[in-house]
């Protein structure tokens, strides 16, 4: 393995109060470390981005471990086994696992998951993997969908966003979708199937919404946070679920959001305001993943992902989270 390069992006700065910028990854050259007791070295293929690799970087949130300047920049991914060492995997068994930002990585193979069905590898970091289990779980265990219920989304043409709204639509609920721009908003409607989508960008979204949903919000799935979930918190129906899933808008400002001064809303609606993380509910996965499975197979459920290419494309394609240039799963093939 020394005789072969691994190319990699590090931690270089913490983008506290700021967009993400290329200089806070540094780019080296290494060898590829053999496998130890237990390790196996993985070729890596396809690479997942989450807004929450930001938060990583910041070390914001005490549900992962921290990082240290220097670090492999983390993030989920797929690949092939090369050198299974002593690990019990296979040679050429597909994986996915925390790969980092890297040709090759050596990781302990409990680590790692197998993939059996490789037909569609990047549904495992979309909406078979994080993506899709978040979207599932977080609807199962707080926002509760009913037949009849009016379902809001906010980041909705995002990764988890647009997931969330087509297992609505499945559930028998009214989707409304709040993306930034026309375009998104046109997707969500005709390609998804969403009742309704709202660009945030044109303001006077409390209003709109209230023409939209004279009756309220029943399922309120938030991913941005900040103003949009002020606003939307005024419009909540009587015993509401409000999903807390994400809160991008705060990737600008660092630390933590400043409180909805609508927050007393929950009080009057009798509602119920829920922080998700997925890890959480592990022991369900494969129960999830065989519902996705199905929904997909049916027609019923899409994945739409933004395919980039290039490893030394890594740090672009995270930005393109931070300004709204993607539209589902954001992906990177590692090479060409």
């Amino acid at each position: 393995m020394s005789e072969m390069r691994n190319r990699q992006w590090l931690i270089a700065a913490r983008p506290v109060g700021r967009d993400v910028v290329e200089s806070d990854f540094e780019y080296r050259e290494a060898n590829v470390r053999a496998p130890g007791a237990g390790e196996a070295v993985v070729r890596v293929e396809l690479l997942g981005f989450d807004p929450a690799l930001k938060g990583w970087m910041e070390n914001i949130g005490g549900y992962v471990a921290p990082t240290e300047i220097g670090d492999i920049m983390r993030g989920r991914g797929i690949g092939t086994v090369i050198d299974p060492g002593a690990s019990g995997l296979a040679k050429g068994a597909k994986v996915a696992g925390t790969l980092g930002w890297q040709d090759y990585a050596t990781v302990p193979a409990s680590e790692l998951e197998i993939i059996e069905d490789d037909a569609q590898l990047s549904h495992h970091l979309g909406v078979l993997g994080s993506t899709g289990l978040t979207a599932y779980l977080g609807l199962r265990h707080i926002g509760q969908p009913f037949p009849g219920d009016t379902m809001v989304i906010t980041g909705a043409a995002g990764a988890v966003g647009s997931v969330v709204g087509q297992i609505g639509k499945i559930a028998g609920c009214r989707v409304i979708g709040i993306a930034g721009g026309a375009d998104k908003c046109r997707m969500l409607v005709d390609e998804l199937g969403f009742d309704a989508a709202l660009d945030y960008r044109e303001g006077n979204l409390s209003k709109r919404m209230k023409e939209l949903a004279p009756g309220g919000i029943d399922v309120l799935w938030d991913n941005v946070g900040g103003v949009i979930l002020d606003d939307l918190l005024a419009r909540i129906a009587m015993h509401a679920r409000v999903v807390i899933c994400g809160g991008i808008s705060r990737s600008k400002t660092g630390g933590m959001p400043v409180g909805p001064s609508n927050y007393f809303n929950i009080v009057f609606k009798r509602a119920t305001m829920r922080g998700f993380i997925l890890m959480d509910h592990a022991a369900e996965y494969d129960e999830a993943r065989t519902r996705l499975k199905r929904w997909i197979a049916d027609g019923r459920l899409q994945s739409r992902e933004d395919m980039q290419v290039g490893l030394e494309n890594a740090p672009r394609t995270l930005m393109r989270l931070f300004e709204g240039k993607n539209v589902g799963k954001q992906l990177l093939r590692v090479t060409d």
